[in-house]
């Protein structure tokens, strides 16, 4: 037995992840006040929820969500950090974080950074310690509606209700063109989880043309996981252009904002669709994609009230009614109606609201889902997509050779 002084335990010190006060001043006249996070700005933006327990630097960096604010339900984030392996994006994303509270510790042994610190590197401002609960019940009941994000010293309160009454929705918005490449890029890197995990990618055998909307570094990686060389286009890139590069299937990125902004973009797909109509070779769309594969079919699309957003979204197939659980993020859907009379099918529906999941053309290789497959960290019920889609290529392929 010692006989020594009692020694005291050893006690971690907590430093408080705030800069200062902040406010959230909604289109409607509603106010916000909390903890400010991040950078020192102010921040214009659409304000939304998403449901998601984990994978807060995923969300904030996909690039489908550019010209909006997200509010986390979760109850407190930031403990694990921040890293560049996970980034979906460089300086993309959302333009602002609401969180109910900021975790004053961070600890994993793949963090290189703190949020707020991440936040204030990429010029976006956070917002913490308000009741985020009476947020996200008044969006349910009023729809996602513009706003206005303040951290820095002083705010006019009347000044940011005006801005925010004033401030342009989403309906209408290209933001497709913001943050689409600037220039073709081939991408050939794994997942993390593929090298650390299961080993080397296999030799990609196929060569996939890819239009960036808004796409996620995720994505990429698992295309390269299922052995395909990507070249990456910009979203405006012309279908003879990329029909010269000889794609063995091509694919539609998700990205932000209206689909129905985008009229050139749309008219080109419709070349490219009667061009596969020929050819034969598989097109896949995920998220925006998706919407722009129906709109260039001939379908339409139209704004939600609040939108999807989260990763525990059911949705369930009309083939065989098998039901996955996803990942979604995004604000406009497909009008099943409207597919119909233009040789498009729901093959999908979201279990939450019956809007469409998924489409596909019963005689071609012409797919899309509204839905996230490449979701990290996950729900990952939906991956094999991006395997489905290499191997209808390799048949593809197989098929020309033999004939």
């Amino acid at each position: 037995m010692s006989t020594g002084a009692a020694q005291s335990p050893t006690r971690l010190k907590l430093e408080s992840p705030y800069n200062g006060d902040g406010v959230l001043v909604l289109a409607d006249g509603r106010v916000f006040h909390g903890k400010a996070f991040g950078a020192q700005t102010t921040a214009v933006g659409e304000v939304v929820f998403n449901t998601s327990m984990s994978g807060y630097q995923e969300i904030l960096s996909d690039p489908s969500y550019a010209g909006q604010f997200v509010c986390l339900t979760a109850t407190e984030i930031g403990n694990v950090g921040v890293n560049p392996e996970d980034e979906e994006s460089e300086g993309l994303g959302a333009v602002a974080l609401l969180a109910r509270a900021v975790s004053p510790v961070t600890s994993n042994w793949r963090s290189r950074q703190d949020l707020g610190g991440w936040l204030a590197s990429r010029g976006v401002p956070g917002l913490a310690e308000f009741d985020t609960r009476a947020l996200t019940r008044h969006l349910r009941e009023r729809g996602a509606m513009m706003g206005v994000v303040c951290t820095e010293p002083k705010p006019d309160l009347e000044a940011l209700k005006k801005q925010a009454a004033e401030a342009e929705g989403m309906e209408g918005r290209n933001l497709a063109a913001e943050v689409s490449t600037r220039a073709p890029y081939t991408w050939t890197e794994p997942s993390w989880e593929q090298v650390q995990l299961r080993g080397p990618a296999p030799e990609a055998d196929v060569h996939v043309v890819a239009y960036d909307f808004g796409i996620k570094r995720n994505i990429l990686r698992m295309l390269a996981d299922v052995g395909a060389k990507t070249t990456v286009v910009p979203a405006d890139t012309p279908a003879d252009e990329v029909l010269a590069m000889k794609p063995d299937g091509v694919f539609l990125s998700n990205g932000p904002g209206d689909p129905a902004a985008l009229g050139p973009v749309i008219d080109e797909l419709g070349k490219l669709l009667e061009a596969q109509e020929k050819a034969g070779f598989p097109v896949f769309g995920i998220c925006l994609g998706h919407q722009l594969l129906c709109l260039a079919l001939g379908g339409k699309t139209y704004k939600l009230k609040f939108g999807h957003h989260g990763g525990n979204h059911p949705v369930r197939a009309s083939e065989d009614g098998r039901v996955a659980i996803t990942a979604q993020n995004h604000g406009f859907a497909v009008d099943a109606e409207s597919l119909a009379a233009h040789g498009a099918r729901s093959s999908e529906i979201n279990l939450f609201d019956q809007t469409v999941a998924a489409l596909n053309l019963a005689s071609r290789e012409v797919k899309g889902v509204q839905y996230h497959p490449e979701a990290s960290p996950g729900p990952h019920d939906a991956a094999d997509h991006f395997a489905d889609f290499v191997t209808a290529i390799r048949e593809h392929k197989a098929s020309k050779a033999s004939a």
